[in-house]
């Protein structure tokens, strides 16, 4: 004979299941928010990379983009919470917005400054989303011809 569950004991099965995914949505977030701060806090720690590293990764990056027809490309992508300002100079195109830049992205800056720059080659961060309207990562491109 089968048994039929009571209504009781089927809301208190829902109630469990409903228990069990509110608690692993929980940990989603928890890990999400704890994977976040370390990139965070890695982003904003000096890379170690002497200029010869970087040129020889931005060399690979280039060069690809042209084999593929390209004139530009996006190198970096960050929080707008590494710029002082939350990325409002750069998102209202300040003169100066460069000097809101903290950690690796103004590594990247000052990089194609020394490096970069008097080969012709152009940089540009802008915000490339906005969540809920407001701004969000900072891409960071490089650009030549």
């Amino acid at each position: 004979m089968v048994k039929l569950l009571t209504v009781k004991e089927l809301q208190a099965k829902i109630a469990e299941a409903e228990g069990a995914k509110a608690t692993l949505a929980l940990k989603r977030q928890q890990a999400e928010e704890h994977e976040k701060a370390e990139l965070l806090e890695r982003l904003t720690k000096p890379s170690g990379l002497s200029d010869d590293e970087v040129m020889e990764k931005a060399s690979i990056i280039i060069n690809r983009a042209v084999e593929n027809g390209l004139m530009s490309v996006q190198v970096f992508r960050f929080p707008h919470t590494l710029c002082t300002d939350n990325g409002r100079a750069i998102n209202q195109g300040e003169a100066g917005w460069e000097t809101t830049l903290t950690g690796i992205p103004k590594e990247i800056f000052e990089f194609w400054r020394r490096q970069l720059q008097s080969r012709g080659y152009h940089i540009r961060y802008e915000i490339i989303d906005y969540p809920n309207g407001m701004p969000g990562d900072v891409g960071v491109f490089l650009s030549w011809g």
